[in-house]
């Protein structure tokens, strides 16, 4: 069950955050980004917030693959 709850939200964030960062990625690329940003986004806001529930995961998740898209247009993108 958290395996595919993070997979949905991930997908989710991945998702907002492309349009957030107005970036053209394809759906992996999306799916990845926002995975891997709910599980740092997630774990750090639930570090310095002391909010539970799926509102915050997502929160975080958005807020972890933004800076994951900053960083892949700053340094990866050509």
């Amino acid at each position: 069950m958290g395996l595919v709850f993070l997979i949905v939200i991930g997908t989710a964030a991945g998702f907002l955050a492309t349009r957030v960062m107005r970036v053209e990625a394809d759906v992996p690329t999306t799916v990845v980004l926002g995975i891997a940003g709910a599980l740092i986004g997630g774990l750090l806001l639930r570090s310095l917030v002391v909010i539970t529930g799926w509102l915050a995961g997502l929160v975080g998740a958005v807020l972890g693959a933004i800076v994951l898209i900053w960083l892949y247009k700053t340094y990866f993108s050509r």
